[in-house]
């Protein structure tokens, strides 16, 4: 059992690092998408735009992972009430941190919005927009 026990330790400590990885990249990816922004001649508002959203996405995706470790460190460990009461806390506290990023990000509430979005939905999206690219005026067609 104390086998067990030790491999999903493994698991949730990697579901921990996980999620850290997610937020530093997250905001690796945000910088130089704002920076791309900017070169583009978009304008700062827009480059805050893209930074913030991407930088919220990420911590999303972060936070989403580090929920999964809770679970798993807490289900795997010996039960006991001081557990789960210590797991109900982080959770409520990490979801409400989500909630309110992703208000920030979307500027409405969550159960407001038509189509639900996850932290890695936003990332992905802000990835796409910074490679869609339009083309130079020369190469436009003049008719």
């Amino acid at each position: 059992m104390e086998r067990i026990e030790t491999v999903f330790l493994g698991v949730a400590v990697g579901f921990e690092m996980i999620g850290a990885v997610a937020m530093v990249v997250g905001a690796v990816i945000a910088v130089v998408l704002g920076i791309r922004s900017l070169q583009r001649g978009e304008g700062g508002a827009t480059a805050f735009l893209t930074l913030r959203r991407t930088l919220g996405g990420g911590i999303l995706l972060g936070l989403e992972v580090l929920v999964a470790a809770d679970l798993i460190r807490t289900i795997t460990s010996k039960p006991s009430i001081e557990d789960a009461v210590i797991l109900g806390i982080i959770v409520l506290i990490r979801t409400v941190l989500s909630m309110t990023i992703q208000i920030e990000i979307d500027g409405v509430l969550p159960w407001r919005r038509a189509l639900l979005t996850s932290g890695a939905a936003v990332v992905a999206g802000e990835i796409a927009r910074g490679r869609a690219v339009a083309p130079p005026p020369d190469a436009r067609d003049p008719r």
